[in-house]
């Protein structure tokens, strides 16, 4: 069987925000560049992203990047690197202007500066009040940002391989990275894209619960390419639940509603959050957020029948602010929730929305793993940057409009590392022979496997595990019981049968393959849950008490450091957190307050 073979010099898999950034980089560079993509760029789910793109310009309230690095620090509950945070938040102005000279139609203030709003856990003059740093485009700012991105990646002759499937990553005998195996998905090819750099921008993995804010196509495939391939998996214990999915749908609604004025009630019409973080109240940091509200569920005092959820009350707002500022929310609000939130508040309730761990890599966006000595050597030809990346900058709980921060600035670092790499690199290195087989063995067993399980079965039951076992809190006994029952669900992804052998669109193919990189995902998360013995950001633990000594039952003495989880044995090693900035002073420790 002969496999074609692409020869680029630089492949990148995802079409988001990450990924497109990236890609405008290497393009303008003059670099042969290839992107791969399960859908339509501008259809990659960074079109979601509602609320905006955190940088301290300062255009509405005084605001400087040492603020900014400060709530970052903070908000990651000092799980976060601090070089990497540092050389996000200082770049974060210039990639920003950057975007707009793409054409990106920010809103704009009287005086034409961008317009910018408050967003949970963003202060002034290190915590003190809100800050409105949260630069947009009404609520559809990730869908403008890529468009701009797009068209002007398509100015730069960036070529495009839209609706392929990466499989595996291609690694030779001394570990480099050379490429990817891709899935064309119209036909059922198998096709080797060769490559002297190798970038990732695969996106999250949120569907591995049964509630999530992710698109159906968020399903982990650069992580399970990744740790398939022997590269291990940084910080997966922690999950970001939103605080505002609509309740029975999961559907996002933005912070950017409640940095306008929304207010979070009880069934009691009381504003619970003035209760937990008198400070900052409905603009506190999400982990934060979240947890109060399901307190409030868990009390009895949740709204409706089965008090399941809790109320977003922006009906006190005028209606021409809603209308312009928020008018993606409202027709989200109607279609999804059935209320009109200018007359009736909005049932929400905490949805899994966002990773912080992911793939490994340097603020300079190197993938790094441990090699002898060495906790965090680069592995060559291999990149990665985005919500699949872990540089890292939102330790155990990212800080909204951050997100579409890291998209920016570490797609953009990616891209100008692989320029300066690649400066030397003039030749492609051989493939191995091998190079396909191990895609090829996967494709051959759903191909022959008689008497298996259905992949929408598995899929749920392994959705199911990690939503009763790893939610927004957690218990000793059931991430013990979880692990048992995830290793379980991942012997059952190893029979999955497929009943369409067909080739052509075939979407149950496409389904399987996404189950085997989410499963992965399953795994590091609840190993790496389970071993975490403290409170720390989203991972809160009933048998991690608050005291004088581990406040919020934080353990900084024993686990102020990294996880790293390895496929091969479920293996766990440990790598300190980066707590020497660059340049600025260190964000030192303290209790995590709103």
């Amino acid at each position: 069987m002969t496999i074609p073979v692409h020869k680029f010099d630089v492949v990148i898999v995802g079409a988001g925000g990450a990924g497109l950034r990236a890609a405008l980089q290497v393009s303008e560079a003059g670099l042969k560049t290839a992107v791969l993509t399960k859908v339509f760029p501008t259809r990659s789910h960074t079109v979601a992203a509602q609320g905006g793109v955190a940088a301290s310009l300062g255009n509405v309230t005084e605001d400087n990047w040492r603020w900014h690095m400060y709530d970052t620090v903070k908000g990651s509950d000092w799980l976060g690197d601090q070089d990497a945070i540092e050389f996000m938040v200082r770049k974060a102005n210039e990639v920003v202007v950057e975007l707009e000279h793409y054409g990106m139609p920010f809103d704009r203030l009287d005086n034409g500066k961008i317009y910018q709003r408050p967003f949970g856990g963003h202060s002034q003059n290190f915590g003190e009040k809100p800050v409105n740093r949260s630069c947009a485009a009404a609520d559809r700012t990730g869908h403008a940002m890529l468009h701009a991105m797009y068209q002007r990646n398509v100015r730069a002759h960036t070529q495009f391989f839209v609706e392929w499937m990466a499989l595996d990553l291609i690694r030779d005998a001394d570990g480099e990275v050379l490429g990817v195996v891709a899935l064309e998905m119209e036909t059922g090819e198998v096709h080797i894209f060769h490559a002297k750099a190798t970038i990732f921008a695969t996106g999250g993995a949120g569907r591995i619960f049964y509630s999530s804010t992710n698109a159906f196509i968020n399903t982990g495939d650069g992580l399970g390419m990744a740790a398939r391939a022997g590269i291990p998996l940084e910080d997966m214990e922690f999950w970001q639940f939103h605080p505002t999915g609509v309740a029975g749908a999961g559907v996002l609604i933005t912070e950017g509603v409640r940095g306008e004025g929304g207010i979070l009630r009880n069934a009691n019409g009381e504003r619970f959050m003035e209760r937990y973080a008198p400070n900052l109240k409905d603009l506190a940091s999400r982990d934060v957020v979240s947890r109060a509200m399901v307190t409030e569920m868990k009390e009895g005092r949740g709204c409706g029948a089965n008090k399941d959820y809790v109320l977003l009350d922006i009906t006190h707002l005028a209606p021409e602010t809603i209308m312009k500022r928020l008018p993606g929310i409202r027709d989200i609000s109607i279609q999804f929730a059935g209320v009109d939130p200018i007359k009736t508040p909005i049932p929400v309730v905490p949805t899994c929305h966002y990773q912080m761990g992911g793939i490994p890599t340097n603020y300079q966006g190197q993938v790094v793993m441990p090699q002898g000595d060495d906790l965090a050597a680069p592995v060559k030809g291999f990149y990665a940057a985005g919500e699949c990346a872990c540089a890292s900058v939102h330790g155990a709980n990212r800080l909204g409009t951050n997100s579409l921060l890291d998209l920016l600035v570490f797609g953009k670092s990616a891209g100008e590392t692989v320029i300066e790499d690649l400066k030397n690199n003039k030749a492609h290195k051989p493939l191995p022979e091998n190079a396909a087989d191990y895609a090829l063995s996967r494709l051959n067993r759903l191909e022959t496997q008689k008497n298996g399980e259905d992949v929408a079965e598995v899929m749920t039951a392994m959705q199911r595990v990690m939503q009763g076992h790893a939610g927004v809190f957690r218990f000793k006994e059931l991430l013990h019981e979880g692990v048992e029952q995830i290793a379980k669900v991942a012997e059952r992804v190893q029979s999955t049968e497929i009943k369409d052998k067909s080739k052509v669109w075939n979407t149950a193919r496409s389904e399987a393959l996404e189950l085997e990189n989410l499963i992965e995902v399953a795994k590091a998360t609840m190993i790496s849950a389970e071993a975490r013995k403290e409170s720390r950001g989203a991972h809160v633990r009933n048998d991690a008490p608050d005291t004088a000594e581990h406040p919020d039952g934080r353990n900084d003495q024993e686990w102020l450091k990294h996880t790293l989880w390895f496929r091969d044995g479920n293996r766990l090693q440990y790598k300190p957190v980066q707590m020497k900035p660059l340049t600025a002073e260190t964000v030192a420790l303290k209790k995590r307050v709103y």
